[in-house]
């Protein structure tokens, strides 16, 4: 598809229907923007009237002046400077200026241009446009150029986010009831609803913990051979990588695992679309042979929020089925804006190759080499500084050197839940850059304010790390200004410091550091399956119980600290002592819970048994 790579058929179609000058007689009710344009126009008719007036009427005044040999009047003053106030502003090729209440109302309600000209855009199923549901024209070649671009095998677009994509693999893999799926415990809430709308069983793997920075990655490659060994008739394996702090490893192996047993491994790569398209980034899930993947391109790539694909390759997806399912979870109206978005987000790529990200990464670049000179922050990365995986079955060195993270200034190594022979984190996305106070004194989230204060909005934040998240989109200018927000940060800490006489810490101790990103559960490598429905579980089957006396039994609600929402114990799963010991360590440190009916959460709602 060399020839073809370098046009968006979908969006070239938009924009020869903008062009086309064609009535509209069809949805949406907007008309191309016209509803707005309309008004602009009435605005604009009247205020060419209010100003032939005024022209009269000032031409009637000056006349009375010379009449009467008077000053102009304060009073005269003042309506010249009303009818004069402000030099107007350009809405959809029409400039209007300030003045009666009419004319204030159109451009108080009227977008601006740059909207307009978007609404041109924003049209519907009509000839020329195709059809997301049936592709035959326009978006089946379009989707057809992002699996060449992505390497896979047929591509769809996603109008609703990775949610969509998430929610329609586990409806296919998942084709009768009480299907049982593998799945890393750690995963976003839209995994949670495709079992709860499939009716399925699953198993939750619980994901390998990092013991330098204490994150939580995916399963390791023993805890996947164990759950298959255990649960042969099991349909897939649901897996999260990156994480969201861009932490990853080599997913082939675990590839190999699920192929061997005959099932197909799905990941939910959302921010990893850009995996595999530059030396300095790590392979992409499809590039390690997984069978179905959902990229958020919107994240990381330059396509509008909410605009995503899934990929798919291999034989093991029932791709009728699939089909069917999308058309489910999708709307039946998709937006053509972000469709036409996903379409140029792949051009872009498409032409320029590796060099779509030569400015992103020397931005990113820039900012750690400037962050080196800064003694106060550190940088979170893999401990052997690995950027790519290791090859196919390779068993690098395991977990990592607590006495030189500590005099690195990293967290001290923790438990981790299900301990491999071969590390889970060699690999780091380069535009995801983690950083935290080396001191202590200033937790992820006090950092977070700190750089807001001074302009820089980063992705986001926990008890110890900040996510600042470049992309291909960043530029040096970006970098010096974080730069220099860290700079006049670490000095107020300074000055602080030295008018107080000591420095409070903030972060927890090693032993009490704890993300409510992570997932896991101590002292077993997966759980025993647990159903999901969409029947709700009925009052007079639930009872109220202390939480210490919880071990054991089974929950009736879901227990999910928020931010980001995964949940710690899910609706029907039997709590263990970890699970309890988490929970309270939580609670007491002031994390945020949703899901549950009592909200000091001293007693947990459990199923009569």
């Amino acid at each position: 598809m060399e020839h073809k790579c370098n046009t968006a058929p979908l969006y070239e179609a938009l924009l020869a229907y903008r062009d086309s000058g064609q009535r509209s007689f069809h949805v949406p009710g907007h008309k191309n923007g016209q509803v707005y344009r309309r008004l602009l126009e009435q605005a604009g008719q009247r205020q060419s009237r209010s100003q032939t007036e005024s022209n009269h009427r000032n031409e009637g005044a000056e006349k009375e002046k010379q009449s009467l040999g008077r000053s102009v009047t304060d009073r005269e003053k003042y309506s010249r400077q009303a009818e004069k106030k402000g030099d107007g502003i350009e809405i959809g090729g029409l400039k209007i200026h300030g003045g009666d209440e009419a004319e204030g109302s159109a451009t108080d309600i009227v977008p601006v241009n740059a909207f307009l000209e978007m609404m041109r855009l924003d049209v519907t199923e009509i000839s020329g446009t195709d059809d997301l549901h049936h592709p035959e024209g326009v978006i089946r070649e379009a989707q057809q150029l992002a699996a060449d671009c992505f390497g896979a095998e047929e591509s769809f677009f996603l109008v609703g986010g990775s949610t969509a994509g998430n929610l329609s693999l586990l409806l296919t893999v998942c084709n009768e009831p009480n299907s049982l799926v593998l799945v890393q415990r750690n995963v976003h809430k839209s995994v949670i609803h495709g079992l709860m709308l499939a009716g399925a069983r699953a198993v939750f793997l619980e994901p390998w913990v990092d013991p330098a920075s204490g994150l939580a990655v995916m399963p390791s490659l023993e805890t996947v051979q164990a759950a298959v060994q255990a649960y042969p008739e099991a349909k897939a394996i649901l897996v999260t990588l990156p994480n969201y702090y861009g932490m990853g490893a080599d997913l082939t192996p675990i590839v190999e695992v699920c192929h061997e047993a005959g099932i197909p491994l799905l990941v939910d790569e959302a921010h990893g679309a850009h995996y595999g398209q530059h030396p300095d980034l790590p392979a992409s899930a499809l590039s390690c042979g997984a069978d179905g993947v959902v990229q958020s391109t919107h994240k990381m790539l330059s396509a509008f929020t909410m605009g995503a694909m899934l990929h798919v390759q291999g034989p093991r997806m029932n791709r009728s089925l699939l089909r069917q399912r999308l058309a489910m979870v999708q709307s039946s109206s998709p937006s053509y804006p972000v469709m036409a978005s996903l379409d140029l987000a792949r051009r872009l790529l498409h032409v320029q190759g590796a060099n779509t990200f030569t400015a992103g990464l020397a931005a990113v670049d820039a900012f750690k080499r400037g962050l080196a000179e800064l003694s106060r922050f550190r940088l979170l990365q893999p401990a052997e500084l690995l950027q790519h995986e290791p090859p196919a079955g390779a068993k690098p060195a395991a977990g990592g050197n607590s006495a030189a993270a500590a005099a690195a200034g990293r967290p001290e190594a923790l438990p981790a839940a299900a301990k491999p022979s071969a590390a889970g984190y060699t690999a780091q996305d380069p535009f995801k850059a983690v950083i935290y106070d080396g001191t202590g004194v200033l937790s992820g989230y006090g950092l977070q304010q700190q750089l807001e204060a001074c302009g820089c909005v980063p992705e986001m934040s926990d008890e110890r790390y900040v996510v600042l998240l470049f992309s291909l989109g960043s530029t040096l200018g970006d970098a010096e200004h974080l730069l220099q927000a860290l700079r006049q940060i670490s000095l107020a800490q300074e000055q602080s410091q030295s008018l107080d006489g000591q420095s409070q810490h903030f972060t927890k101790d090693s032993e009490n550091y704890i993300s409510t990103w992570n997932n896991f559960q101590e002292g077993t490598p997966f759980s025993e399956p647990i159903p999901f429905t969409l029947q709700p579980i009925m009052e007079e089957d639930m009872t109220e119980v202390s939480i210490e006396k919880c071990v054991g039994l089974r929950s009736a609600e879901m227990v999910i600290p928020y931010p980001p929402g995964i949940p710690l114990v899910y609706a029907g799963e039997r709590i263990s002592a970890s699970m309890i010991a988490r929970i309270k360590l939580l609670r007491d440190e002031g994390a945020r819970f949703h899901g549950i009916s009592n909200t000091s959460l001293q007693t947990l709602k459990i199923i009569r048994e």
